[in-house]
Order: C-alpha cells, then structure tokens, then sequence
C-alpha cells in the first residue's frame, strides 16, 4: 500500500461508517413513520407516504450493496482520498433522495443521481485501474 493510501484510507472508514449510521437513521425514520401513520408490522403498506419512507430505506440497501465494496476496492487500487471524495457525495446525495423522496417521489431524480454515480464511478475505475494492471507494459 502506498503512503497516500494510507493516510486518506481514515476517511474512508469514516465515509462508510456515516453511510450505515445514515441507513440506521433512515430505518428509524420508518419506524416513526410506521407508528405516526398507523401501518402496523409486518405490513409495509397502507399509507402512501408510510410507503415514500419505507421505499427510501429500501432503495438506501440496494445503494449500500454496490456503494461499500466499490468504495473500498477503489480506495484500495485506485485513491482513498477520492473514494472519500465521491464517498461524501454519496451521503449527501442519499439525504436529497430522502428529503425529497418524502416530499414528492417525482423529485427524487437528483438524490438518486448523488447517490448512485459516485458507486458507479468507482467501479468502473477499480475495473480501468485493474484491467490497465493487467496489460503488458508498453516500451518507449
């Protein structure tokens, strides 16, 4: 591991870390949401802005499966401080699609954005970095 890795690869963790506290806050606010609008457990319909929360949560675990291993194999094989770059991005792009996902479903297209890109850049950057890796070096 280079030194560079090593020292932004705190950041890292500390990216990851906010992201699953992040998810536990949102599975909180369906909690909230589940007692405020009455739609008892294990039912997970019935209020449509019940509903609005409980898709946020479940559209944050299918962000989450893709978002913590890209972002640390890119950290690993790519840069750690721009995986925290793109990281923060992503945290702040899941509280748009929360906020706005709440308010009106229809407005989610910028939080989702926020938050979907950064896991994609980074894969596709892991994947450039490795297959680049795997090449024949070229001689001058």
């Amino acid at each position: 591991m280079t030194t560079s890795i090593s020292h932004s690869m705190p950041m890292v963790v500390i990216v990851i870390a906010l992201a699953l506290l992040q998810f536990i806050g949102f599975g909180a606010a369906v909690s909230w949401a589940r007692s405020r609008y009455k739609v008892a457990a294990p039912a997970t319909t019935g209020n449509e802005v019940f509903e609005r929360y409980f898709r946020v949560q479940m559209n944050t675990v299918e962000q989450l499966l893709v978002f913590i291993p890209a972002i640390w194999l890119f950290a690993s094989l790519v840069s750690a401080m721009w995986a925290a770059v793109l990281g923060a991005i992503y945290l702040v792009g899941r509280l748009v699609y929360f906020l706005s996902y709440v308010k009106n479903p229809r407005s989610r297209s910028l939080g989702f954005a926020m938050s979907s890109l950064p896991g994609i850049v980074m894969l596709l950057g892991v994947l450039v970095v490795t297959i680049a890796r795997l090449l024949p070096p070229t001689s001058p």
